[in-house]
């Protein structure tokens, strides 16, 4: 697919039509990650005034209170694209801990876009204190955290420093209250549960990707006007399904809720949050697994609750995690997506008792 006056662009890394993958090499597989954006040079977390990188994002911690959450661990990695020495980590993370209310939030945030990462690193700054000081976060999460997400969003949009319109992130959240797991989903990066049943531990996805091929989400999207569809090519490598405008091959965004993001929320994409809530049980529920899409893209569920399981310690999880993430792009399509997992043990569970 070829469109004039358009520039394409991989979901974190290509900058500029001269880096389209060719028909050849490793480059023929990054097909699949192509994205359309807007007129701009300068898209996916490249930046012409600085090479520099955001520190890496790692911390572990103790909770001593009446959470279930026992210990949780979490880092964010920028990826690597070997013909852009430019890259940013658009990837950030909220671990926040309320020992007023035994509430601890666990959020990733994966961005795209030119500033992408500008739009994750503000939600990362102001949203948790945003849901803490809401007066509904004592008595209602659910409203605590959406309108807090409301107000950042609202923020960036209006901010003169950040340009949305073809930047934006998702966001995937536990709030963990007592023994209660609110999942608060915008977009496709995602909070699993690992359990233990029979002996064996089994995965649980808490929330749900937004993709733009499914029925309701598509549906939405065909009713305000945008089309849905994957790029394809002649040597047979599509890519994933795909939001556009009507008239127009852009923006190419690979999901249908995202925050920021105003040209495709005019197709149809929203940035209304997917809530998910149950109570979390001592005898079954045994460790929380938070993370973007650097992980999910080639790391299912089982492999993912099965390596957690077998690790030392919710440090090591997270470690071990990012490292197998890694090492998968690398081996399916030779770039790395920003890598973002934070791993919460459950009512003391031991990662290193199994």
């Amino acid at each position: 697919m070829n469109i004039p006056g358009e520039n394409f662009g991989s979901k974190d890394d290509i900058d500029n039509q001269e880096s389209l993958p060719k028909k050849q090499g490793v480059f023929q597989k990054m097909r699949r990650r192509l994205t359309v954006t807007g007129t701009t040079e300068t898209i996916d977390g490249v930046s012409k005034l600085s090479v520099s990188d955001r520190k890496k994002q790692a911390s572990k911690h103790l909770v001593n209170s009446q959470c279930a959450v026992t210990e949780y661990s979490g880092d964010s990695k920028k990826g690597h694209a070997p013909y852009n020495p430019r890259k940013k980590n658009q990837d950030a993370l909220i671990m926040t801990e309320d020992s007023a209310t035994n509430t601890l939030i666990l959020c990733v945030l994966d961005g795209h876009g030119e500033h992408g990462d500008d739009v994750a690193i503000s939600f990362r700054e102001e949203l948790s204190s945003k849901m803490i000081n809401h007066p509904n976060w004592t008595t209602d999460v659910k409203k605590a955290s959406a309108d807090a997400i409301a107000a950042v969003e609202r923020s960036i949009i209006n901010s003169f420093r950040i340009e949305t319109e073809f930047s934006g992130t998702t966001l995937s959240m536990a709030i963990i209250r007592g023994n209660t797991i609110t999942g608060v989903n915008i977009g496709d990066s995602r909070v699993i549960i690992g359990k233990e049943i029979n002996g064996k531990i089994i995965s649980e996805e808490f929330t749900h990707d937004h993709k733009p091929e499914l029925p309701k989400e598509k549906e939405r999207i065909l009713q305000a006007g945008g089309r849905v569809f994957a790029v394809e090519y002649e040597d047979g490598i599509d890519g994933p399904p795909r939001v556009w405008l009507g008239h127009m091959d852009v923006p190419g965004l690979a999901m249908s809720r995202s925050l920021g993001d105003a040209v495709a929320h005019t197709a149809g994409v929203i940035s209304d949050p997917e809530f998910t809530e149950r109570e979390l049980d001592p005898a079954v529920d045994k460790f929380i697994i938070v993370a973007s899409d650097g992980l999910w893209e080639f790391v299912d569920n089982p492999t993912t609750v099965e390596m957690a399981s077998t690790s030392s310690s919710s440090t090591n999880c997270v470690n071990k995690l990012i490292k197998e993430a890694n090492a998968r792009w690398m081996k399916e399509e030779q770039v790395i997506d920003d890598t973002s997992v934070i791993a919460a043990t459950l009512f003391d569970y031991q990662f290193s008792s199994r």
